[in-house]
């Protein structure tokens, strides 16, 4: 089975690093990336993807309008059984105390450790995949 992971930056180069450091899992059809490029677009590929079988958001924090906060619990009140894990280049004890509150999964910070990050969607799928 193929793992539907959407990813969610305002920042347009972010697709291409997710591809290259996830070609192997791509390749071998253990992970399908999605992506979107602000959080009302996130909302929208939830609410209408065909099927919605989306089973992890990986998401940054700081984007305009609005931010992965608000985006993880927007997730949190319509699909609680999706795995959410916040990416932010500001990573205070505050923001992260605030998400896990909200339920993210993971806090990482930027640059991302491809290899922890690789760790950590495992973890929060529960290596089922």
């Amino acid at each position: 089975m193929t793992v539907r992971i959407l990813v969610v930056d305002d920042e347009a180069d972010v697709a291409d690093l997710f591809r290259q450091n996830f070609r192997r899992e791509i390749r071998a059809g253990r992970y399908r990336f999605d992506f979107a490029f602000s959080a009302t677009e996130a909302l929208d590929v939830l609410r209408h993807g065909v099927p919605p079988d989306i089973l992890l958001v990986l998401s940054d924090i700081n984007m305009p309008g609005m931010s992965g906060v608000d985006l993880l619990a927007a997730i949190r009140a319509e699909w609680p059984k999706v795995a959410v894990c916040m990416i932010t280049a500001y990573g205070d004890a505050a923001t992260e105390t605030q998400v896990r509150t909200l339920g993210a999964e993971a806090f990482l910070t930027k640059p991302v450790d491809f290899e922890k990050l690789r760790r950590q969607v495992a973890e929060a799928l529960g290596d089922g995949a």
